[in-house]
């Protein structure tokens, strides 16, 4: 990888992020109605999901230039933390600040949004020895843990991390659920369900990054991570479907159109945990196209918000899924910067 590209590959996450606060700051400005409340304040909050991807960018990428000195080790993953913390307390208070519904929504999904930037900061500190990757998938199973690997221990507390992520998470947005007839109930549960299901599809790319790192990825479990995100992907956007056509109440627009987004985000994340599957000590011949499923849901989520924008102008509740799926769009392209480095990292060319 050059100069260039490792620091185009680095940009895009930033660039991304600052779309999505510099989007969310210029919707709150519009107003404190709940049309311009919660998709402002869900739009800052994904810029923490950029930041996390940005570390993850930084280190591999550094690993792959040579440039990755043991400080990094901590500063890069300390900051995806640190802003994925930071995220998760400013959604519990927002939920605590007031009882009106906006803040209700609003903290809840910011909360969720943490959640996910957990998630891919974990991506991040599983990958300080990425470059055992490649060096493994040359050699074989039975060559064992390379002695440079971080040990089992710290193996299963990474793979922890989006699993606790999940459950945290499924548990809050089931107790939500249970009381469907309120309105923000009803928003704020599904949305945080949707959510959910991009942490639980983290614990697929976790495990298959530590396993990889560890030598431990063996081909029986070589397409069950890919799966297992393809079916949190199709579940959600599936069930984003249900929400949108199951009913005619009014709050069901903003959690159906968002589920859509959610759905495929989970889809480029699929494309991470395909790739590093179909390179696994096998050829691969199409590595390279893997990084146009984020590029080809990026381009859903844009278009889908600009018909939901055009709708919007006769029917208000589409204002609020128009805008976050934007954001939803700038996080998917992310994706597609990470999809293409690690294509890069595991290419036998590289």
């Amino acid at each position: 990888m050059n100069f260039g590209i490792s620091i185009l590959f680095r940009a895009i996450p930033l660039l991304m992020g600052a779309v999505c606060l510099g989007l969310g700051l210029y919707v709150l400005a519009g107003g404190p109605d709940a049309d311009h409340f919660v998709p402002g304040h869900v739009l800052i909050s994904l810029t923490a999901i950029c930041i996390a991807l940005f570390t993850t960018a930084a280190t591999i990428i550094r690993q792959l230039t040579h440039t990755y000195g043991p400080q990094w080790k901590i500063i890069l993953p300390a900051l995806g933390y640190a802003v994925a913390l930071a995220t998760i307390a400013w959604g519990l208070w927002l939920r605590g600040r007031s009882d009106a519904a906006d803040a209700f929504v609003a903290g809840h999904v910011v909360f969720g949004v943490g959640l996910i930037a957990t998630c891919v900061s974990t991506v991040a500190t599983a990958s300080v020895e990425f470059t055992l990757i490649p060096s493994n998938a040359a050699g074989r199973h039975e060559d064992g843990t390379p002695a440079t690997a971080y040990g089992a221990g710290r193996g299963r507390v990474l793979v922890a991390v989006p699993v606790v992520a999940t459950l945290v998470g499924g548990s809050w947005a089931a107790m939500l659920l249970t009381d469907p007839s309120v309105a923000d109930h009803f928003v704020a549960g599904h949305v945080l369900m949707g959510l959910t299901a991009i942490c639980s599809s983290l614990i697929a790319l976790v495990a298959t990054v530590v396993r990889q790192v560890r030598n431990r990825f063996d081909e029986a479990e070589r397409w069950y991570w890919s799966w297992w995100v393809a079916l949190m992907g199709s579940a959600i956007f599936l069930w984003g479907l249900v929400v949108l056509f199951g009913s005619d109440r009014p709050e069901r627009i903003a959690p159906g159109c968002i589920l859509l987004g959610l759905g495929m985000i989970c889809f480029s994340i699929m494309s991470k945990v395909w790739l590093l599957a179909s390179v696994w000590r096998r050829d691969f011949p199409l590595a390279n196209r893997v990084p146009l499923i984020p590029v080809m849901t990026c381009l859903a989520c844009l278009f889908f918000a600009a018909f939901l924008a055009e709708a919007a102008m006769t029917d208000a509740n589409f204002q609020i899924p128009a805008r976050v799926l934007t954001g939803l769009g700038a996080v998917c392209f992310t994706l597609f910067s990470i999809v293409s480095i690690l294509e890069a990292g595991t290419s036998k060319q590289a």
